[in-house]
């Protein structure tokens, strides 16, 4: 079994502690408050932003050139996701301009930037690689069909697309982070925030 695979495995309790979140079983059954979602969407935008620097990041200490071209990609790929989120705001009337970050929005961009600077590729794989992988999971695990206005969330996620940055993000961490407590620690430690992030989005953004 690879590294990214086993820590995967090891977080499944995680992972389906978010599947059965309050907020994401809300997208997926098509319930969850509006205000809940566009709270949800300025606040992700804002982590995304971080996310992006934490690619860039990752380009900078890429110690070859294959590692520079696929967290390249990855920051590509981070792109389209925030040019989405810009969708969202010009339907639904969401501000990105003037977010306030809340405590667990930063308390995740805080980890995933100092992880980036300071604990080298494999660390920064390992802090990023739940986020890609959670996604993934949650998007094949709900179903468009019942997602009401939230199915083009559910559907971006399940695209084959998004699935292979999740996958060129776990070679990576196969690649070049070992089997150490830090990487493991680190791994949780982003499941855990995600499962914070969703949590703080719920109770922030009542309907």
């Amino acid at each position: 079994m690879t590294l990214s695979a086993d820590l995967w495995a090891a977080n499944a309790d995680l992972a389906a502690e978010a599947l059965a979140s309050p907020f994401v079983a809300g997208i997926g059954d098509g319930t969850l408050p509006r205000a809940a979602f566009a709270g949800y969407i300025a606040q992700d935008a804002f982590f995304l932003e971080s996310f992006a620097r934490a690619y860039a990041l990752g380009v900078a200490h890429s110690p070859d050139r294959a590692t520079l071209d696929a967290f390249a990609d990855l920051l590509a790929g981070v792109r389209e996701e925030l040019r989405l989120h810009a969708g969202y705001a010009e339907r639904w009337g969401i501000d990105l301009a003037g977010v306030e970050p809340l405590p667990a929005t930063t308390a995740y961009t805080d980890f995933l930037l100092a992880t980036a600077s300071l604990g080298g590729v494999g660390a920064t794989c390992a802090a990023m690689t739940p986020c890609m992988r959670l996604y993934a999971h949650l998007g094949r695990s709900l179903s468009a069909g019942r997602a009401g206005d939230y199915a083009e969330w559910v559907t971006t996620y399940a695209d084959p697309g998004f699935e292979e940055l999740a996958a060129t993000l776990e070679r990576l961490l196969d690649r070049h982070a070992s089997d150490v407590p830090v990487v493991r620690t680190a791994y949780r430690r982003a499941m855990q925030l995600e499962i914070g992030f969703f949590d703080a989005a719920w109770r922030a953004f009542p309907g």
